[in-house]
């Protein structure tokens, strides 16, 4: 069986949506208890929400200056070198991050682009969405 073309385009998908907040709790209080988007997954200064129709999560991050979008694409570090080949600048050397690599990326008209892989897998959570590890590449 042959596995279909990926579709053509650097960035995958939209892996999330990150909001700044000032308390974690409140938060929640709000956008899980208020407005009915389940928890998925929560550390200490983040959680994870579930999207309806979608994919994408609502990321609620504490200590975050201003709202970001970050884009699923299939290796960070390459992303990055082609974004820079393709007229962009790296503004964040890809690095480790618990589910792959990540980098900040901009346009030629100054755009920051966060980019992400989940090469090491995705967060794996206890019965209340407490982050106990990663597990599975994602492929």
């Amino acid at each position: 069986m042959t596995r279909p073309a990926p579709a053509p385009g650097l960035f995958r998908t939209v892996d999330c949506v990150q909001l700044p907040v000032p308390d974690l709790d409140a938060a929640l209080a709000f956008y899980r208890d208020r407005l009915g988007h389940p928890l998925l997954w929560r550390t200490g200064t983040a959680a994870g929400l579930r999207l309806a129709d979608s994919d994408t999560e609502l990321v609620l991050r504490t200590g975050q200056p201003q709202p970001e979008v970050d884009f699923l694409v299939a290796s960070a570090d390459q992303a990055a070198a082609e974004l820079v080949a393709a007229g962009g600048r790296i503004l964040v050397e890809p690095f480790a991050i618990p589910v792959g690599r990540l980098a900040v990326v901009a346009d030629p008209f100054g755009n920051p682009l966060t980019i992400l892989d989940l090469s090491k897998g995705r967060y794996v959570t206890d019965p209340d969405g407490n982050v106990t590890g990663v597990a599975g590449a994602d492929g």
